[in-house]
């Protein structure tokens, strides 16, 4: 199925990497890997709380632009540059889901393409 609306958020990467920050295929909304990057800055260096929700941000830009918000997210992937960042990020994400409660995975990786980045979220949403 080819997609049926790609969504930009305008961040260089997208046109660097070849990508799109989400891209709607029939009732789906695939979000790609949001960091706290805005305007080519990282945001809230060094607080995981902050850099999760600031991401969510990201995300919930994408999703509003294919009708949806955060309510409609049914999965979250969740990548931290450290196991430390776990209660931060756990706690903005039990903030937002606490109510919808969709599957998630939360694991450490090796590193992120900027050190300041803590924390990178992927996102599946479902229209029903």
């Amino acid at each position: 199925m080819a997609a049926d609306q790609l969504i930009s958020s305008g961040g260089p990467w997208e046109d660097v990497v070849g990508y799109s920050r989400a891209v709607v295929a029939g009732p789906w909304v695939l979000v790609s890997g949001s960091t706290a990057t805005v305007n080519g800055e990282v945001l809230h260096e060094g607080d995981a709380y902050l850099q999760t929700l600031e991401a969510f941000g990201v995300i919930r830009r994408a999703l509003e632009q294919a009708g949806l918000g955060l309510e409609d997210v049914v999965r979250t992937r969740l990548y931290l540059s450290d196991m430390a960042h776990e209660a931060g990020v756990a706690r903005a994400h039990k903030e937002l889901f606490d109510t919808t409660r969709p599957a998630s995975t939360m694991v450490a990786i090796a590193g992120f393409v900027n050190p300041k980045m803590l924390i990178e979220i992927e996102a599946d949403a479902y229209r029903a």
